[in-house]
């Protein structure tokens, strides 16, 4: 057997010939939208995402065996994702054995390590400091040493201790380390990638919103990106990308290729600086036209868009008044006062097309919608409501939920119900009134949901309606200036 060439080590730090690339992080978010607040995150390990990290780095490698070691990696990295590859001699360069270091220097494994060994610790004693030198020989509410005369000393509360030396196997940073076999000597230009955990991203959306005339709205759109990392490590250049979609974890993410997305003008002017967004494989792939700093036990947030302004809008007030119904149904319900009690909210909607034709037309990340209207008074912006959205594609509509309308109150009733159980049939009569107390008219959408059973049909009704889904109708309506509107309809069962 020949005999085994000379192992040369390789140092991390970056050649004059060739600058070190920078590091390259693709974020993932596994946060439900609008669930996160940078302020009451936990630790690192709880952080719902995680990143792929890719670096390039020149190493001066020797024919032969090489040692290579890259310091100040993330304490969350996941081991069984770990590549090295040499993009000088791919063929001639391959990786013979790799490692993660991760077991960090602290008091407590400099003293495991000592067990059984002899240590020297400092008491306090009245004025001065007393020197007791023994072996150690636990380390469990204080210390326990076996002095020489055989005598056993306990020390709670030492001033310090002394050991002979640093005992190998520990590190002070989590290292990647590489047991590398390269055919050419020279510098390689070398690529690692890992995962890490500790790190996420969600999306914020401010809305501010105007409105010329009644019935005629419009938003301006503000988008913001936060970056979360507790990885436990800092990366001081780094070339960010964002990843919006559900990507499963089951197997690693494979290679995949998609076309850049068209945005209005207003949205790719400054695609330079900011984040550039495209289709990539079945999700969108958001990229950060510069490098940007994210240090350890940071949140940072970057702008996602130039303002959309003047976005084209709809205000709808929807009165849902039936109390929560569960369905479908295994069998009819046929109990006379089933979900019959009313609720009296009528609730704000606030939809906007994401059209380039309405001034938005861009993919939109799930996230938190928060939405303002200046009071003209002082012209400050007042908080009028927020809702998550999920990811929105283009040419979707984006609707959010703001709350409830003081000044227009409903009322829904049972005014009659009739069952034939022979005949496999039943009927209801239902009365909803909307109540207006405003100065102006205002439009109103009541929405039944005709849960009963899933074979129906309206044989009364003296409004017109629209067929929303299979269970679901809705009556549009406009309630005068301190009026009231009334729909009445009976519906009919069958089954």
């Amino acid at each position: 057997m020949p005999a085994l060439r000379p192992l040369a080590v390789a140092l991390a730090a970056a050649l004059p010939a060739l600058a070190c690339a920078g590091e390259t992080l693709t974020i993932y978010s596994r946060a439900a939208p609008g669930s996160l607040d940078a302020r009451s995150l936990g630790a690192g390990s709880a952080i719902p995402g995680y990143a792929v990290v890719r670096e390039e780095r020149p190493f001066a490698l020797a024919a032969g065996r090489n040692l290579l070691r890259v310091d100040d990696v993330p304490e969350l990295i996941d081991p069984t994702t770990v590549a090295f590859a040499s993009l000088t001699d791919p063929a001639g360069t391959r990786v013979v054995e790799q490692s993660f270091e991760f077991d960090l220097t602290s008091s407590a494994k400099l003293l495991s390590r000592y067990l059984g060994r002899e240590i020297t610790v400092e008491r306090a004693r009245g004025d001065g400091v007393e020197s007791i030198t023994g072996t150690l020989v636990g380390t469990q509410g204080g210390l326990t040493l076996k002095l020489p005369d055989g005598s056993v000393a306990i020390v709670q509360s030492p001033a310090g201790i002394r050991l002979p030396s640093l005992p190998g196997g520990l590190v002070s940073k989590p290292a990647l380390a590489w047991d590398v076999e390269a055919t050419h000597s020279g510098t390689h230009r070398t690529e690692f990638s890992y995962q890490t955990g500790g790190m996420t991203w969600w999306a914020d959306y401010n809305l501010a919103y105007s409105e010329a005339r009644p019935g005629s709205c419009r938003v301006d759109v503000g988008a913001w990106v936060t970056i979360v990392n507790q990885s436990g490590a800092s990366f001081p250049a780094a070339r960010v990308k964002l990843v919006a979609g559900d990507v499963h974890r089951a197997a690693p993410p494979g290679v995949a290729y998609g076309m850049v997305t068209d945005a209005p003008e207003a949205l790719r002017a400054a695609k330079s600086q900011g984040f550039v967004e495209k289709a990539f494989f079945e999700y969108h792939l958001y990229t950060l036209g510069r490098t940007t700093s994210l240090a350890q036990n940071s949140t940072k947030q970057i702008e996602l868009f130039p303002a959309a302004p003047g976005v084209g809008c709809e205000k709808t007030l929807v009165y849902q008044g039936q109390a929560a119904t569960w369905g479908p149904p295994g069998a009819p319900l046929v109990e006379r006062g089933y979900g019959v009690q009313s609720n009296r909210k009528v609730d704000i909607y606030l939809r906007l097309g994401n059209s380039a034709s309405n001034g938005l037309g861009v993919p939109l990340p799930a996230g938190r919608v928060r939405v303002s209207r200046r009071d003209e008074a002082d012209g400050a912006l007042e908080f009028v409501g927020e809702d998550v959205i999920d990811h929105t594609p283009r040419d979707e509509t984006v609707q959010v939920r703001l709350g409830s309308a003081f000044d227009v109150v409903g009322e829904r009733r049972q005014t009659d119900f009739r069952l034939d159980g022979a005949a496999r049939w039943m009927e209801e009569d239902i009365e909803v009134r909307v109540r207006n107390h405003k100065d102006e008219a205002v439009p109103v959408i009541v929405r039944e949901s005709l849960y009963r059973w899933s074979q129906w049909r309206l044989v009364r009704h003296d409004h017109d309606f629209t067929k929303e889904d299979s269970r679901t109708v809705d009556f549009p309506l406009r309630v005068a200036a301190h009026g009231e509107a009334v729909v009445r309809y009976t519906v009919r069962y069958t089954w």
